[in-house]
């Protein structure tokens, strides 16, 4: 099942694990607009605006105190 919630993110910006962090202001602008309030487990669509998409599962990092997403690199179209 797909994720209905699509938002921005910047896949050069991963974390040392290969999870996408959510701290870009495309980001933060599509999370504002959609009223959405990132919470661990939450299942969503990334998208760059470039062509590429995957879905993902939001985590927070506790290392960096910042909201991340694991996503399955190959699946990256």
């Amino acid at each position: 099942m797909k994720p209905h919630i699509k938002i921005y993110a910047d896949f050069n910006n991963a974390d040392s694990k290969g999870r996408v962090r959510l701290t870009s202001d495309g980001t933060f602008r599509d999370l504002e607009r959609l009223n959405i309030k990132l919470k661990s487990g939450l299942e969503i669509l990334l998208d760059d605006d470039e062509g590429l998409a995957t879905s993902g599962v939001v985590l927070f990092s506790d290392e960096e105190k910042i909201w991340v997403a694991k996503i399955n690199w190959d699946d990256l179209k």
